[in-house]
This record gives structure tokens, C-alpha cells and sequence, in this order.
């Protein structure tokens, strides 16, 4: 499945859980050798929730949650006649989806929890090894944004024209950041609209990150640049984010199915 294309593979050891994730999922990610994906997302039971969720990335590590994956999990459920509205577990607490449309887009809105945008970063932490932009502007400033999992937000008045992939290698460096962390770089088109780039933790580039488009848009909204609802588009398609400067943020966008399939696991990813 895939949320604005980027992609996971859904497994349900609700049943059976012997599997062993991390080896899963790095067999299962490869795109040479595995399935191929962003990462593995996997529904487990929950005394808590309707459903636990656990996203493992690409390199065997566990995220937090996943906004892009977690819509998709609301439609493999949905699909599974369990319901419209889906609350999960997850490491960044829990999450409520609803099922907003079945027709040529299957479309999910998930309450994304409270983001807490803390100081501008300093300057010399997000040097994009240009200097200036076309436009002369150079550095317009990066904010950390807290969802449950980690966001570096640049914003900057192109994405196309920063080395997004060397900024944010260098800031899985930073002390700040003990655990890693999640890096996008945002445009500020119009009062509705923002442009975002992303690198994701334990996966690299990617073509969406739910949480990212999130912590991009509350930045656009806490800084005045745009109102809520936000378009956010990013490399795979078209988001919607909708906050209200104070309570949960919403995000809104596509979970498509691609295949199903089964596999025989062998001692090696078993």
C-alpha cells in the first residue's frame, strides 16, 4: 500500500507473530531482493486501542508512528470490515482515524495529535552549502517541530535548489538530536498552499511523510505564512493538513492499495 506514494508493506500478525519484524522488514523493503517499500507497517492486538501499530523503516529501526502509513492501515481495516473509524496504539500515543471517502480516491483524515514547534534552529545547524538561493534570500530559518516522532523543519524559498539529503545526514549528527531526526524542507507558496521535501529517518528520501507534512504546515500556520486547511504538496502527490494553532492537527490524504500477496519466509528474515 501506499500513502502519496510512499510505501509500506501491511502485515497483520494480530494471528501470528512469529515473524521476526527487523528481519522482515529489511528483507522485505529491499527493492532489489525483497517486496520493496518505505518501510513494513504491522497491526498487532491492543488492550488500549482497536488496534496496535508499529511502523519498522527500511533499516530495521522503529519509528513512531507514520502518518502516510497509518492511513493506509485505516483502509486495509476498513476493507476488512472493521470499521470506519479506527483508534491505534502507537509510540507517539494514540491515534484516531475515519474513512472520509471510498470513491476514485479512498481518502483518509487521521487526528494527528498536538504539534509543539520549539525555537528557530541557529543558522551554522541547517547551512544548505549554497550560501543564497536564486532569489538572494539565503537561510530563511528551521524550526523543531515535536508529533510523537522528531521533524527539522527548513524553511527555505525553493525545495529544488537544497541538498536536502546532506543537511539532514549531517543533522543525525547534532546532539540535539540523540535519536535522529526526521528532516523536510518547506516552501511557502500562497496563504492555502506549501511545497515540502522530506527525509525520513532509517528510510532516506522519500516521496511523502505524513508527520512531516504535518510539522510543515503547523509551521507555515504558526509563523503567518498560510491558514488552515493547508495544501501540502510533496513529491508524491497532494496532502491536506488543518490546524487550529492549539489542538489536535488533521491530516487528510490517499491510501492505495497496490497488491496483495503471500510470501514463504526462511530462517534468514523469519
Amino acid at each position: 500500500m501506499h500513502g502519496a506514494r510512499n510505501d509500506f508493506v501491511i502485515v497483520d500478525r494480530r494471528s501470528d507473530g512469529r515473524a521476526d519484524l527487523v528481519r522482515f522488514a529489511k528483507w522485505a523493503c529491499d527493492r532489489r531482493a525483497g517486496i520493496g517499500a518505505d518501510g513494513v507497517i504491522a497491526i498487532e492486538s491492543s488492550s488500549v486501542a482497536d488496534a496496535r501499530m508499529r511502523t519498522i523503516n527500511a533499516d530495521g529501526s522503529e519509528a513512531e508512528m507514520c502518518g502516510n502509513g497509518v492511513r493506509c492501515v485505516a483502509r486495509w481495516l476498513d476493507e476488512a470490515g472493521e470499521g470506519a473509524s479506527v483508534t491505534f496504539e502507537t509510540e507517539a500515543g494514540l491515534i484516531s482515524t475515519e474513512i472520509v471517502s471510498r470513491g476514485a480516491e479512498y481518502a483518509v483524515r487521521v487526528a494527528m495529535g498536538h504539534p509543539v514547534i520549539s525555537n528557530i534552529i541557529p543558522r551554522q545547524a541547517q547551512d544548505d552549502r549554497q550560501g543564497q538561493d536564486d532569489n538572494g534570500q539565503g537561510d530563511n530559518g528551521g524550526w523543531f517541530v515535536d508529533l510523537g516522532n522528531p521533524h527539522v523543519v527548513l524553511v527555505r524559498s525553493s525545495v529544488e535548489r537544497v541538498d536536502l539529503e546532506s543537511i539532514a545526514e549531517e543533522l543525525q549528527e547534532d546532539t540535539r538530536f540523540p535519536d535522529g531526526t526526521n528532516v523536510h524542507v518547506v516552501a511557502f507558496e500562497d496563504q492555502r498552499t506549501i511545497r515540502v521535501a522530506h527525509w525520513e529517518r532509517g528510510v532516506g528520501l522519500t516521496m511523502a511523510c505524513g508527520t512531516g507534512a504535518v510539522a510543515c504546515a503547523a509551521v507555515a500556520i504558526a509563523s503567518e505564512a498560510a491558514t488552515s486547511p493547508v495544501e501540502v504538496f510533496v513529491p508524491g502527490g497532494r496532502l491536506v493538513v488543518e490546524w487550529d494553532g492549539t489542538g489536535n492537527a488533521y491530516l487528510t490524504g490517499p491510501a492505495v492499495r497496490v497488491f496483495d500477496t503471500e510470501v514463504e519466509l526462511d530462517d534468514e528474515v523469519a
